[in-house]
């Protein structure tokens, strides 16, 4: 069903978006991905194939993301996976940490929602993304569980104003993807571990789980303003 549409990934450099983008070529798509790293770009359009267009871009600033959007003109679906997450104690989080992190994943998505909404087809749809402490509280997450929850909000509502447009959320639990890059290889690893054991499905998601969400949202038709859970059943526990 994705034959010959375009796609747009802003995120689509690494991670979930990469593999993304991977599923969407493969179903005979056009891909657009977007990144404001250049060397992720630069590795992600040798993965990937000639059907891709790569974009730099900083979603939390809207002059560029209007600008891209006038460079891509008309497309079907938007899915914006691309943003920077982190946690902290309420108490001793920085405030401007905390302004930050809703700068990168709450207006970055809202700038590229509200930017490209006009020109997404009418049969097209918008995916954004979300978070399981959205659902689950989790010490340590105070802002990162407010963002999460102000985007799928702002889904919901988008999905009854941008109508025929879908719009859907996205709502990872932990997944392995590079954006833990960061942390020690054994404190990784152990964390990992911590978490599958808690888990009902006993493992840690991969970026091809929520990719596999990501284009089932994308194909079909009659779902919209949903939040799809891809966290193992992390918040029932």
């Amino acid at each position: 069903m994705l034959q010959d549409q375009r796609i747009v990934i802003i995120g689509g450099s690494s991670g979930i978006g990469l593999e993304t983008a991977k599923q969407a070529i493969v179903l005979g798509a056009e891909v657009i991905i977007a990144s404001r790293s250049e060397d992720k770009l630069q590795k992600a359009k040798e993965v990937l194939n000639s059907k891709t267009t790569v974009f730099q871009l900083d979603t939390t600033n809207e002059l560029q993301v209007q600008s891209f959007f006038e460079k891509v003109g008309h497309f079907d679906h938007l899915v914006v996976s691309a943003a920077e997450t982190s946690g902290g104690s309420f108490l001793q989080t920085d405030s401007a940490q905390a302004r930050k992190l809703f700068e990168n994943k709450f207006w970055g998505q809202y700038y590229a929602a509200k930017c490209g909404a006009t020109k997404i087809s009418p049969s097209g749809s918008i995916t954004l993304f979300s978070g399981v402490v959205a659902y689950k509280a989790m010490i340590g997450s105070s802002v990162l569980g407010a963002v999460n929850a102000a985007i799928s909000n702002l889904g919901q509502t988008l999905a009854l104003e941008l109508a025929p447009i879908r719009v859907n959320i996205v709502s990872p639990g932990i997944i392995d993807t590079p954006s833990r890059s960061k942390m020690p290889e054994d404190a990784r690893e152990n964390f990992y571990a911590k978490v599958a054991g808690k888990l009902p499905v006993k493992r840690v998601g991969k970026a091809e789980d929520v990719a596999q969400s990501v284009l089932y949202l994308l194909q079909n038709s009659f779902v919209t303003g949903t939040v799809l859970h891809v966290d193992g059943g992390h918040i029932l526990i």
